[in-house]
């Protein structure tokens, strides 16, 4: 976490000397250098709101993980590794098959979709298992909602 921290404080210095800049074009008041300065300002917006949405995904998935543990139901990584520590690929397909399954059979289940988020991850599939995970986000903070 301290280091997502201290990555997030450099990159917050960045955007603020971009946003500087553009700033200064803007004030200039001629056409071309406004033109460039919006154009310049629309990358620190957009770098902010994925960095927050980012850490707005961390924080939901640590709430979901201290859901589950206090349930006793977070997930066991009992996969076999390579001496390196590398996943076996073999066995994390295997082990995929059953929770593809288990979201399938009750897609609503914030649970499964974890899980499942979880097994693509291990079986090296990034861009599924993040949206996996936000899926499984979703649900969870419908759920808290509906349980308030």
């Amino acid at each position: 976490m301290l280091g997502a921290v201290l990555v997030t404080l450099l990159l917050a210095l960045y955007v603020w000397q971009v946003a500087g800049r553009a700033a200064a074009l803007v004030r200039t008041g001629e056409p071309v250098a406004v033109v460039i300065g919006v154009g310049v300002l629309v990358l620190p917006v957009l770098v902010v709101g994925l960095v927050a949405r980012e850490f707005l995904l961390a924080g939901t998935v640590q709430r979901m993980a201290d859901d589950l543990a206090g349930r006793d139901r977070l997930p066991v990584d009992d996969l076999p590794r390579s001496p390196g520590g590398r996943i076996d690929r073999a066995a994390a397909d295997d082990a995929f098959g059953a929770y593809r399954d288990a979201a399938d059979a009750d897609p609503q289940s914030w649970e499964a979709w974890y899980n499942l988020a979880f097994a693509y991850d291990a079986s090296r599939d990034r861009r599924r298992a993040r949206g996996a995970l936000r899926r499984a986000a979703a649900l969870y903070r419908g759920h808290r909602h509906a349980q308030q």
